[in-house]
């Protein structure tokens, strides 16, 4: 059996379609169709099968996903084989929420560096739903998220962080017009400025609206946490953030914290892997140096 048969099945799986993954392994669509069939005559089974316009998993397919996946970490553990493991070379997948990748990972990043020199990140700014699903996919290395997301039970080894507190902050003419956020079944209008709907911070604090009947003016939607903190700074209206995030801006006075329900509130972050993932010492020397930022 061809190991490339089983990545190409994999690429498909991941990428969600036989277009999709011919273009991310750079294969003609027809490569990709030969390969499957050679591997599906090769099983005596059906991997796939077209329904409408898509081309979706058989039940066999999605059973096979996990053993392809066995596999594919082992040959990943075999490129260490036989090499001085004291030296930590490769690549590594992470995805990292935009918070953390902006504030707390730089400091993480430079050790790193310093310490693997010849290693290779491939860091990618995400969405924590998303790092939690493409970790129980196999598709990321590593992630850096916040565990409030839960949804990820036992399939996941955990390594806390730290835990953070969270500010709703304004810069001081808004909170000077805007202070009370504590005060039920009011309307304010001013801007709500914060990530997209999956964002964890965004959700906690419409909840928490939601259960003091506090409407705002509307939200404006960014995915740039620096933007989001500069326009709130230049009055625009407020956001709910990690305060290490607005750390410096309210030691500075450009932003003031304005006191809620949830003052005194706090959000996990960890470092993440699937539990089934080999560890491999790059991904150790990673894990250590994010576990020990607490």
């Amino acid at each position: 059996m061809e190991l490339k048969y089983l990545r190409t099945f994999r690429a498909i799986v991941k990428e969600g379609g036989f277009s999709k993954a011919a273009e991310k392994l750079n294969y003609t669509q027809s490569t990709i169709t030969f390969q499957i069939g050679q591997l599906e005559q090769e099983l005596l089974v059906t991997l796939f099968e077209k329904i409408g316009r898509r081309m979706v998993l058989t039940k066999a397919g999605e059973q096979l996903v996990p053993y392809v996946d066995e596999i594919l970490q082992s040959v990943d553990k075999l490129r260490f084989f036989g090499a001085d493991l004291s030296q930590c070379q490769g690549s590594l997948s992470i995805g990292v929420g935009e918070t953390l990748l902006c504030y707390r990972l730089p400091s993480i990043l430079k050790e790193f560096h310093r310490r693997a020199p010849n290693a290779r990140l491939f860091l990618q700014s995400m969405n924590c739903y998303d790092i939690r699903n493409e970790l129980l996919n196999g598709t990321l290395d590593l992630g850096l998220f916040y565990e409030d997301v839960g949804g990820f039970g036992a399939n996941l080894t955990i390594h806390p962080m730290g835990r953070y507190p969270m500010s709703l902050v304004a810069s001081p003419g808004t909170k000077q017009r805007y202070p009370d956020f504590i005060t039920p079944d009011r309307s304010i209008p001013v801007p709500f400025v914060i990530n997209e709907k999956n964002c964890i911070f965004r959700q906690i604090f419409e909840a928490y609206l939601q259960k003091k009947s506090i409407l705002l003016d509307h939200t404006i939607e960014l995915w740039s946490v620096p933007t989001i903190i500069n326009l709130v700074k230049n009055d625009v209206g407020v956001s709910y953030l990690p305060t290490f995030a607005v750390q410096a801006d309210l030691d500075a006075g450009e932003l003031e914290e304005i006191p809620t329900g949830l003052t005194g509130s706090a959000i996990s972050a960890v470092c993440a892997y699937h539990k089934n993932k080999w560890i491999s010492p790059l991904m150790r020397l990673f894990v250590d140096l994010c576990a020990g930022t607490k």
